[in-house]
């Protein structure tokens, strides 16, 4: 495959950016996205120019470090991420548009690298559960019903690449926030805060700058995990209850 690649190019956070227009060749269609982003990267380096910065880790798809809009959507065409993302999603001769999270809390720090820690600090605000440290709890010792573990375990999938507020028109990190908050709050071990819970990482979301929610849905359809937009639904009710309790 013969490809036209439109990369942005932004040598740090405090010069303007714009995008570079690149040719590749002999790229198989078995190949992934980021792959195909190596061959770019090979090609620059052995012509002297500098490669183009990119995020990654465990090219699994569980890790969620590969945050890239391509041709105007999050993590690209399918309903997955940009390392499970291959490359016989494109036809021969396509020219392909690669761009960063676009989000006023997720600051460019280089081409297409973005500065998620506003992510980790929500999670720092109250996404964990305070428990006395020693051996681990036998397991069968704190029953879960099994719709509760269920509703967990699909709000746990979660991997905070933040497709969500890449695709919400407005930034906003409802999607992301909702299911750090519904996974620990429908569990038992998670009950005695649930209440600061809600409202602490609620408050922190919004500090960080992110967009206020209108419910458009965008971020569930971006969601390469299936995080659900009752989630967000959820959390408002929570958070409404856990204000008024706090009054």
């Amino acid at each position: 495959m013969r490809l036209t690649l439109r990369v942005w190019r932004q040598k740090n956070a405090d010069t303007e950016g714009a995008m570079s227009t690149y040719e590749v060749d002999g790229i198989s269609p078995d190949m992934s996205f980021l792959e195909m982003l190596d061959v770019l990267n090979e090609q620059l380096i052995l012509s002297g120019d500098e490669p183009v910065a990119f995020d990654h880790d465990c090219r699994e798809g569980i890790c969620g470090a590969c945050s890239l809009v391509i041709n105007g959507d999050a993590h690209g065409p399918e309903h997955t991420t940009t390392c499970q993302l291959h490359m016989r999603s494109f036809q021969d001769g396509d020219t392909i548009d690669i761009e960063p999270w676009r989000a006023a809390a997720f600051p460019v720090v280089k081409d297409l690298v973005v500065d998620r820690s506003a992510f980790d600090r929500i999670i720092q605000a109250g996404g964990y559960i305070t428990v006395p440290t020693g051996a681990a709890p036998e397991a069968h010792a704190t029953p879960v019903p099994k719709p509760d573990a269920d509703f967990a375990f699909e709000h746990a999938e979660c991997i905070g690449c933040g497709a969500c507020v890449a695709a919400c028109p407005n930034g906003a990190a409802m999607l992301f926030t909702s299911a750090k908050v519904n996974h620990l709050g429908v569990l038992p071990q998670g009950a005695p805060e649930r209440e600061s819970r809600v409202l602490d990482m609620v408050a922190r979301m919004d500090e960080e700058g992110f967009g206020g929610c209108t419910l458009t849905g965008e971020c569930a359809t971006a969601c390469p995990k299936g995080i659900p937009l009752f989630s967000i639904t959820r959390m408002n009710r929570e958070f409404v209850r856990a204000a008024r309790k706090g009054r």
